[in-house]
């Protein structure tokens, strides 16, 4: 029958262990950790799939973070679909963005940094979306309703710099703080090679800045500020034969002097090198901030160059390395990241962030420069 429901449970349970290689900053932190994640995945169709509901909550337990021992719901979102629109609303993730060592563009979902402080994480957000879809393209209506606060390490996690971020003092510039709603309008179509994505946000950012104050008790803490801004933002990748060429680009208005952010770059990739079935990707992006030295992201002026290899065997073995240099000399931050899969249900991921010959002038880097880690995960799928 049209009306039938069909129901699908999926997910992920995985055992994390991390090793860091320095002595850390504060007495009252951990040389490695262990953590459980569970990650369940609900949906269900129904009206020959025309309306579905998908339910993704997130629990983390962790062995020292009090912090990182967190739970959210990642999704709880119904779809409406039809030939000319979609209608969306719930708690939804919605990633903008090409570039692959900086998601510039990505301005809808808030950070899980507690999750890991390479940004790919995010808490789910409130939403009501309409996207109308044309021959000419498809334009998103987005109202966001109750924002949401990055998640920060406790007393007891790592990746904290010399002064704790007390997430207790925080500040908005709305009156209605946590509660205003944001806005946003996205254009998306694609013309022959090139996949084009333009947008507008206004609302309240999704990256605080800091401001120094004191606690009742007189320590010196950074409070996170969140102001009200306007983002116009572009993400562009073009396929061209083995070459994806990629650019994001926004501007940002109500944090401090309006500025433009870019990065752009390229991906080549050699197909089945040497006679096998291994590809193999070269990477580079050049990243652009003209706040220069004073921007809340560490990417003002950098270079990064990577390779990316598949090596498309049945265990799915992938690996992605690369660096990130400050063209100045004020640092380098390295990221290994590699998975398999072992048989049908299990699969092993390792990653490594080393972060290298830090200045205190780059302080978005230098913050973590006793930071670095191994960290290998189990994850066993049903």
């Amino acid at each position: 029958a049209a009306s039938a429901y069909e129901f699908d449970l999926s997910g992920s349970v995985g055992l994390e262990t991390r090793a860091f290689t320095q002595s850390p900053r504060f007495a009252s932190q951990a040389d490695a950790s262990v953590s459980l994640s569970f990650k369940p995945e609900f949906y269900t169709t129904w009206g020959d799939g025309q309306q579905s509901l998908l339910f993704v909550p997130f629990v983390r337990l962790d062995q020292n973070d009090s912090r990182r021992t967190h739970g959210d719901v990642r999704e709880l979102g119904y779809i409406y679909a039809a030939d000319a629109f979609e209608f969306r609303a719930g708690i939804r993730k919605v990633f903008w963005g090409v570039a692959e060592s900086n998601h510039l563009v990505d301005v809808i979902n808030q950070t899980d940094l507690v999750e890991n402080i390479d940004t790919e994480d995010k808490l789910g957000q409130p939403m009501l979306n309409l996207a109308l879809i044309r021959d000419w393209g498809t334009v998103d209506f987005f109202v966001l309703p109750g924002f949401r606060e990055r998640t920060f390490p406790g007393r007891k996690g790592r990746f904290q710099g010399p002064l704790r971020i007390d997430t207790s003092a925080v500040e908005y510039e709305s009156a209605a703080a946590e509660k205003h709603v944001d806005y946003a309008l996205r254009y998306s179509s694609f013309f022959g090679p090139v996949d084009l994505g333009l947008y507008h946000f206004w609302g309240t950012s999704r990256d605080p800045r800091f401001v120094f104050e004191r606690t009742s008790s007189g320590e010196p803490v950074l409070a996170p500020v969140y102001d009200l801004i306007h983002q116009t933002g572009l993400d562009l990748q073009a396929t061209l034969g083995n070459w994806l060429l990629k650019l994001e680009a926004l501007r940002r208005q109500g944090q401090g002097d309006t500025y433009v952010a870019a990065v752009g770059g390229f991906e080549y990739t050699f197909v089945g090198v040497f006679g096998s079935a291994v590809d193999v990707g070269a990477l580079a992006e050049y990243h652009y901030d003209e706040r220069g030295r004073v921007a809340l992201s560490p990417f003002d002026d950098d270079l990064f160059v990577g390779t990316r290899i598949a090596a498309n065997d049945a265990a799915d073995s992938q690996l992605l390395g690369g660096i990130v240099g400050d063209i100045h000399g004020r640092g380098y931050f390295v990221n290994v990241e590699a998975s398999r899969r072992l048989g049908e249900y299990w699969k092993v991921e390792l990653e490594m962030r080393l972060i290298l010959d830090t200045s205190p002038r780059a302080f978005a880097l230098d913050a973590f420069n006793r930071d670095d880690y191994v960290q290998l995960e189990l994850l066993r799928y049903f």
